[in-house]
C-alpha cells in the first residue's frame, strides 16, 4: 500500500523515510489562523523563488495513505469547483483552520478560477481530476494527455502553479495515465475511505462513514460537484470539528 508524507508545517518532526515526499502546492499568503496542536496554519511566503519540480517517477499504483507521525488525516474533494457547494466547504474548512485537497475538473475550473485562487489563498492543495471526468482506460494516449494537460493549464493560469497531484476519474488508473501524469509533473493519489457522497445518501450516512473510517493516515474521498452536494456540505460541518476534537490533524502533503 502506498503512502504519502504529511506537510512538515503541521508538526515539527522529521518526515518519514518511507516513500517519497509529495507536493503541497505553492506558499500561501492567507491571514494566519488560530494556532493549536492539531489545527493547520497556512504556510507564509518565506520560500525561495519557485522552480519547476523534478519529474516524479512513473508509479504503478496511486498513493492511498499518509505516512506521518501522530493522528493525521487528509480530506479530499473531487469534481469541482462548483459555486453552489465549494464556497460552503471552503468556509467550513476556514472556520476550523483546516486544509484539504481539491481535485478539480477543467471544465468546472475554467469558469470558476476565483474559487481556485480562494483555495490557494486558504492553503489548500489543488489537484488534477481530468477535464471532463472520462473513464481514462477507454481513451487513447493523446486524449488522456489532452484531458490532463488542459486542466493543468487552467490551474496554472489561475494560481501560477500547475497541479502536482492528479486523481483518475472513478479511480480507474492505467499505465498511460501514470506515465502521462508523471510526465506532467504529478503524483497519483487515491483514497482510503470513500464517503459514497456521490450517491447522495444524506449527511448522516456520510458522517457515519467518516467516523467509521477515521484513523491515522486515512485519505477521505468526498465531492464538491457532480450532483447535489448539500449533504456533503452539512456532513463536513459535523465530522470536521469532531475529528479535530479527537486530536486528528487534518493535513495536506508536503512539498517535494
Amino acid at each position: 500500500m502506498h503512502v504519502l508524507t504529511a506537510d512538515p508545517a503541521d508538526a515539527p518532526v522529521a518526515p518519514s523515510s518511507a516513500g517519497p515526499r509529495p507536493a503541497a502546492g505553492p506558499p500561501q499568503a492567507a491571514a494566519p489562523l488560530k494556532p493549536s496542536a492539531y489545527r493547520l496554519r497556512p504556510m507564509t511566503a518565506y520560500a525561495a523563488p519557485k522552480l519547476r519540480p523534478a519529474q516524479p517517477p512513473v508509479r504503478r499504483r496511486p498513493f492511498l495513505r499518509m505516512d506521518a507521525p501522530g493522528r493525521t488525516m487528509v480530506l479530499t474533494f473531487d469534481d469541482g469547483p462548483d459555486p453552489r457547494y465549494t464556497p460552503d466547504i471552503l468556509r467550513t474548512l476556514r472556520r476550523h483552520g483546516a486544509r484539504a485537497m481539491f481535485f478539480v475538473c477543467g471544465e468546472m475550473a475554467v469558469d470558476n478560477q476565483d474559487l481556485l485562487r480562494e483555495m490557494i489563498d486558504d492553503g489548500h492543495v489543488i489537484g488534477n481530476h481530468s477535464w471532463s471526468h472520462p473513464l481514462m482506460p477507454k481513451l487513447s494516449r493523446s486524449r488522456i494527455r489532452s484531458q490532463m494537460e488542459r486542466t493543468s493549464d487552467v490551474v496554472e493560469q489561475a494560481v501560477r502553479e500547475a497541479p502536482r497531484w492528479y486523481r483518475a476519474p472513478y479511480g480507474a488508473w492505467n499505465r498511460a495515465s501514470f506515465e502521462i501524469g508523471a510526465d506532467l509533473g504529478m503524483e497519483p493519489l487515491g483514497w482510503t475511505v470513500d464517503t459514497l457522497d456521490w450517491t447522495e445518501p444524506g449527511s448522516e450516512a456520510i458522517v457515519r462513514r467518516v467516523r467509521a473510517g477515521a484513523g491515522s493516515g486515512v485519505v477521505v474521498l468526498s465531492h464538491d460537484a457532480g450532483g447535489n452536494r448539500s449533504g456533503t456540505v452539512r456532513a463536513l460541518r459535523t465530522y470536521l470539528p469532531e475529528l479535530l476534537d479527537q486530536g486528528y490533524r487534518i493535513t495536506v502533503p508536503q512539498n517535494v
